[in-house]
């Protein structure tokens, strides 16, 4: 027969030490250990919903210059958004936080529905990307007549 010491707190203990793990991994994404954040695989946040001739997808994009961004549509139904967001030099002074994130990013999303790639339209407002993909017509809704007899 085996025997083994009685510790009544060892399994609690074990939780919390892999609860903390958890918690330093999860910051340790995060945090560069230099006061700054990077660009996390989330980045940019996006809306995205479907009407009856188009999807619309809204990407958050404050700070990103026009020329650092680059958007595809592959096949009918893959959108990527790609780019860089440049850090903020300062001439004088010190920084004492940085929150926003820089670097470079990608987002690839599977569609919902397939779409026309030749007439997807986007457009750079305020730091808000907005992209409009109209529907093929094989992926709008088809009303169906009903005949009576």
């Amino acid at each position: 027969m085996r025997q083994t010491r009685w510790q009544p707190y060892n399994p609690l203990w074990n939780q919390l030490q892999q609860l903390q793990s958890e918690m330093n991994h999860l910051f340790d994404r995060w945090d560069r250990g230099d006061g700054q954040t990077s660009v996390t695989a989330e980045y940019p946040p996006l809306n995205i919903w479907e009407e009856t001739d188009a999807l619309h997808v809204e990407a958050e994009l404050p700070g990103i210059d026009l020329k650092d961004l680059e958007i595809y549509v592959t096949g009918e139904r893959q959108l990527t958004i790609k780019g860089e967001r440049r850090p903020v030099t300062i001439e004088k002074g010190t920084w004492h936080r940085q929150e926003r994130g820089f670097g470079a990013f990608a987002r690839v999303l599977t569609l919902p529905i397939e779409v026309n790639r030749e007439k997807v339209e986007a457009r750079l407002e305020n730091g808000i990307l907005t992209i409009t993909l109209p529907k093929r017509e094989s992926a709008k809704p088809r009303k169906i007549t009903v005949k009576a007899e």
